[in-house]
């Protein structure tokens, strides 16, 4: 089974373990039942738009991850020089509050 080879993948293709041709074969001639011979075209060409879109969408993201791993990390920042600073000569005096 697909779910043995992609154990990740479980979720999705579960159903696809309880469906058979038959199966299959109803839920086609319901689906044609309820929408009729003349939505059927539409409902496909639907599903099609949404299964390329996706395919665009997923295409997109894998290059996007391509590039980033292709890519070299950024130089590293320029650092900043610090001077050390010297302690205070004396004690601390603070100004007096405003009133």
């Amino acid at each position: 089974m697909l779910t043995a080879i992609m154990p990740n993948l479980t979720p999705i293709f579960a159903i696809m373990d309880f469906l058979g041709g038959s199966e299959m074969l109803l839920i086609f001639f319901l689906i044609l039942m309820l929408f009729g011979g003349q939505k059927m075209p539409e409902l496909a060409r639907g599903l099609g738009k949404a299964i390329r879109e996706f395919k665009k969408a997923t295409a997109g993201v894998e290059e996007e991850i391509k590039k980033a791993l292709e890519t070299p990390p950024e130089s590293e920042k320029p650092k900043l020089e610090t001077k050390p600073v010297s302690p205070p000569k004396g004690p601390l005096v603070l100004p007096p509050p405003k009133e």
